[in-house]
């Protein structure tokens, strides 16, 4: 049997300002937090100066270790505290602007904040009602080759706000 059939899906709601995310079935997100990655300077030089596939390699041997790069409220308060850490904001009006800066901030998400291994669950996405077809797909390559996730449905967040409200909405005829 699947193991990923028996747990809970992961949510992750990506937006320009926060992200929620958190597991299908709760009645709230597990995590609000500010969509942005501040990354360790030195790291951002060094990855300048080599090309996407040594930094694949380095990413994928764990070259790049925890310290380097933050999430959310860590990453603004990193930010504030040292000057080694520069402010990153992957998506911008919407559009994931930052395909780097988002696989980490996934990675955060994922192991870090929900603990979870991508490997055993299913995953929704949201995306922007404007989102050309080629991020989705570069979306599905990240997840599906990155981190090996069994299943994945990428749906516009318009939608799901609707589905929800339509679902726990109480709509009387009491006037």
């Amino acid at each position: 049997m699947d193991p990923a059939a028996s747990r809970p899906a992961v949510v992750i709601d990506n937006g320009t300002g926060y992200t929620k995310m958190g597991f299908a079935g709760n009645v709230e997100p597990c995590f609000i937090v500010p969509t942005v990655v501040a990354v360790n300077e030195s790291f951002l030089n060094q990855s300048r100066s080599s090309s996407k596939a040594n930094w694949l390699a380095q990413h994928s041997a764990g070259v790049m270790a925890d310290l380097d790069f933050f999430i959310g409220d860590e990453a603004l308060a990193r930010s504030k505290s040292s000057s080694t850490y520069n402010l990153t904001y992957p998506i911008r009006h919407g559009q994931v602007d930052n395909w780097d800066a988002m696989e980490r901030f996934w990675q955060q998400c994922i192991f870090n904040y929900l603990r979870c291994d991508p490997e055993d669950h299913y995953f929704l996405l949201t995306e922007s009602p404007l989102t050309a077809p080629e991020s989705r797909e570069y979306t599905g390559e990240i997840m599906f080759e990155t981190f090996n996730v069994p299943g994945l449905y990428i749906a516009v967040n318009s939608v799901l706000a609707l589905a929800a409200g339509y679902t726990t909405s109480k709509v009387g005829t009491w006037c």
